[in-house]
């Protein structure tokens, strides 16, 4: 069990270390986030979701997402969004950032149906959404910093023209 264990974690490493090679090398796209910290580098293919009817429905109604997809949400400015799994079909980690671009707090496996208010505190501008575990699987930490265009980039701590 633990073989397999340690397997499957080297297998979504290597599918996400892939993605981040390339990404390293791109300019910032808007339907692409790259993640950085102390535990290496990670880039996904995101839908983005910017007005109130799209954040409102998230992921809902979705039975699964792929490997290295998530869900950028995007606010006009930093406040205390709280998010709930109604109508959300799988399992969810969600990553709580500030207008700087920087992890603040992580939620992980947020649990299918679960009504629950989960936020990330004061001062959150983004959050991304990314499949239940992965998180924890990569080893993505608070403090991480994401690369987006929708961060001001004269704010970002990852700016689109640093690789």
């Amino acid at each position: 069990m633990q073989v397999f264990k340690y397997a499957a974690f080297f297998s979504v490493l290597s599918v996400l270390t892939s993605f981040s090679v390339t990404a390293a090398n791109a300019a910032c796209r808007e339907e692409r986030v790259d993640l950085r910290g102390a535990w290496g580098q990670a880039g996904f293919t995101v839908e983005v979701a910017q007005t109130h009817r799209d954040r409102a429905k998230g992921l809902m109604g979705r039975t699964e997402m792929p490997l290295g997809q998530g869900m950028l949400f995007v606010y006009p400015f930093a406040h205390e969004p709280a998010f709930w799994m109604k109508n959300t079909l799988i399992p969810l980690d969600m990553l709580f950032l500030t207008t700087d671009g920087r992890v603040a707090f992580i939620h992980k496996n947020a649990q299918p149906g679960d009504l629950t208010p989960v936020s990330g505190g004061k001062g959150v501008r983004y959050v991304l959404e990314l499949n239940g575990g992965l998180a924890e699987k990569i080893g993505i930490t608070v403090g991480s910093q994401l690369k987006s265009p929708f961060i001001k980039q004269r704010v970002a701590l990852w700016p689109c023209d640093e690789n």
